[in-house]
């Protein structure tokens, strides 16, 4: 591909995994991108996610910066309203769809997959999300207590990391869709390149306990990955969202118990 596509490439990334109106700033992002411009979009997730980061870190760091006083979880609250708002809830849309199937499909493949496209939430979905939400401020006042912001910014880049290996080693079940495009143009060679990019990098500035948080993820998406396969033989965007959001939570919790023990 070009210069400009690759370009096009990371506007369609930006454009799917945020609420930032990439399409009123470049001209590029209004045209319709074609299939391996849409399909290599999948490269740019973990740099969208190290975007994310960057984002939410903001509010804690400048607050620091200029001595303002919040209490640690009214500041939680307000990055979690932050990420949730950056994302658009896309990733929190994918895991309610997926608790009601789960629980709702009764361990049959078809009528799981029936139920994720039903648009309305059920109780399990509510109940889930809600939790989810509930965890992520508490892990994130545990985090601004310990004054340790690092797993602001590489959390939401190794989960987006770890889908993206998951869409890459996982057939996509879905006759169309995003998913079709993303599966048929899955480069395994970016995501082995930007691993080792990440990977040396901490090794070298001596970050072990970012360096851990990175193996978990990995570890996480075969785990998602097999949980996928066992019910559905296959990933979709709603567990491939799930997925973004259940490895958030659980490396935000990592991270805490690591700087606790």
């Amino acid at each position: 591909m070009m210069r400009h596509d690759w370009w096009h490439s990371f506007l369609v990334s930006m454009q799917f995994l945020t609420c930032i109106p990439i399409h009123k700033w470049f001209a590029k992002a209004r045209t319709m991108p074609s299939p391996a411009v849409a399909g290599n979009a999948l490269l740019f997730y973990p740099l969208v996610g190290l975007l994310i980061g960057v984002l939410i870190m903001a509010l804690p760091a400048l607050l620091a910066a200029t001595q303002v006083e919040l209490s640690s979880a009214l500041q939680a609250g307000l990055v979690l309203l932050i990420w949730v708002m950056l994302t658009g809830a896309l990733h929190l849309d994918g895991l309610g769809d997926s608790a009601d199937a789960w629980l709702g499909g009764l361990g049959n493949p078809e009528r799981t997959l029936a139920i994720m496209k039903d648009p309305t939430s059920g109780p399990v979905a509510v109940v889930v999300l809600v939790l989810t939400l509930l965890l992520k401020w508490l892990l994130l006042t545990e985090l601004l207590n310990l004054q340790w912001l690092w797993p602001l910014l590489l959390v939401p880049m190794l989960a987006r990391l770890q889908v993206m290996a998951l869409v890459i080693y996982t057939p996509y079940i879905r006759s169309q869709g995003l998913g079709t495009q993303l599966k048929n143009q899955a480069q395994a060679a970016g995501f082995w390149w930007q691993l080792l990019f990440v990977a040396g990098a901490l090794v070298v500035l001596q970050y072990w306990l970012l360096l851990a948080l990175l193996l978990l993820a990995l570890v996480l998406s075969w785990y998602w990955r097999s949980l996928m396969m066992s019910r559905l033989q296959g990933w979709t965007g709603d567990t491939a969202g799930a997925s973004i959001e259940l490895t958030e939570c659980v490396l935000l919790l990592a991270a805490v118990l690591l700087m606790v023990l």
